[in-house]
């Protein structure tokens, strides 16, 4: 950290977290149901507002002023293909103002409209109250996480929220860069060393290739792709049972926003299931219309219905190595960063395209990009970066 005032915080497209540097070491700190990570969720009601898990909790109820995901807004034109893809599946209005994308809600019985970095301040402040709880004391600095792909524009949009939230935002930071670093600074590298950190998330797979020697980090190279990570694995999970329920039923449930996200919910769930079990169940009661739904998703079906996505995450890793001029075999350390990377089918294209290596999964996905716990606070590292990033959009 750069001052003992400072915290850090990863914003995610689905989760944040906050952590401060203490008794030598980096603690990542618990919101007030005791979770590590906080939901990236804003909900609006007839007479308060609602941020983190505690808006996540109502959403089924109140899925139109329930806003999630908006970090896949940020820097993006109303007009934009992904920004249409995405609308599909929000239970939330979008509008275009301006060709910018803002978005309605009934708060206080009145039609407000907000843009996608009010909304992020609004988790940048949440994160904010977190650690003054539990430091006992204000705050006023912090460094923040952000994908590699983030252009300038995306940057800067970052640090107005964080201004808006009354932080002073010291550093924008790569998520991918972030883990390499905790990496480095754990295992305490002397000898040169070639890492391939892979990060997927929530909307998008990042990858940095980087050289580390001792204190010294030398990013060769980054590539990235949106849309490709676990909202998009459950999208498709969700458009799968909706097909399924007009075969069976002749009704369409994108008539009702509630049962959608009610699916929607039990889709995530699914989803998270797969990744340590075979099959997992679906149970509504009186999904729609007085209609029961029950069904139970194989981890085969859902690899079937993402497949395409799964081997998509190759393309950044071959763009990043060429970048970098390295072949696979040159790489020593592949870190697996996000959530995404629990699922088995990942991990399996991953390894089989660096013909069987073993994968890095020594830190937790979820906290990865905060959790640099070494034993030295004045043990000084340089990150060096190098000319190539390579983004698609």
């Amino acid at each position: 950290m750069c001052s003992t005032r400072a915290i850090g915080i990863d914003f995610g497209t689905v989760y944040s977290c906050v952590a401060v540097f203490q008794n030598g070491k980096v603690e990542i700190i618990s919101n007030e149901q005791g979770n590590r990570i906080t939901s990236s969720c804003v909900a609006f009601t007839n007479n308060k507002r609602l941020i983190g898990d505690a808006a996540k909790s109502q959403i089924s109820m109140n899925p139109k002023n329930t806003i999630f995901g908006f970090k896949r807004l940020i820097g993006c034109k109303f007009d934009d293909a992904t920004v249409q893809a995405d609308m599909k599946h929000w239970p939330f209005k979008v509008i275009n103002d301006n060709g910018k994308p803002k978005i309605q809600v009934e708060y206080k019985n009145q039609i407000k409209l907000f843009t996608p970095e009010e909304l992020s301040s609004m988790i940048l402040a949440n994160m904010k109250d977190i650690a003054e709880i539990y430091l006992g004391r204000k705050i006023s600095e912090a460094v923040i996480t952000v994908p590699a792909y983030f252009n300038y524009s995306q940057r800067q949009s970052i640090k107005d929220a964080g201004i808006i939230a009354g932080l002073n935002v010291l550093r924008i930071i790569d998520e991918s860069t972030t883990a390499a670093i905790a990496y480095g600074l754990v295992n305490k590298i002397s000898a040169e060393r070639n890492v391939l950190v892979f990060d997927l998330g929530a909307s998008n797979v990042n990858i940095t290739v980087l050289t580390i020697e001792e204190d010294i980090f030398e990013v060769k190279s980054i590539a990235s792709s949106t849309h490709l990570g676990g909202e998009d694995y459950v999208n498709r999970i969700v458009e799968y049972f909706v097909r399924e329920f007009k075969r069976k039923h002749n009704k369409d449930l994108q008539d009702n926003k509630r049962s959608l996200q009610r699916l929607r919910n039990a889709c995530e769930c699914a989803k998270l299931t797969l990744s340590s079990s075979c099959q997992a169940s679906i149970e509504i009661d009186s999904l729609h219309e007085g209609i029961d739904f029950y069904w139970t998703i194989t981890r085969e079906c859902f690899e079937e219905l993402n497949i395409d996505l799964f081997r998509s995450t190759i393309e950044p890793i071959e763009k990043a190595l060429g970048d970098a001029k390295m072949d696979k075999a040159s790489i020593h350390e592949i870190i697996l960063v996000g959530g995404s990377t629990r699922i088995p089918k990942v991990q399996q294209i991953l390894q089989d395209f660096f013909n069987g290596k073993q994968l890095n999964r020594s830190m937790e996905p979820d906290e990865a990009t905060q959790d640099d716990d070494y034993d030295d606070p004045k043990r000084p590292f340089t990150v060096v970066y190098g000319t190539v990033n390579s983004r698609k959009r």
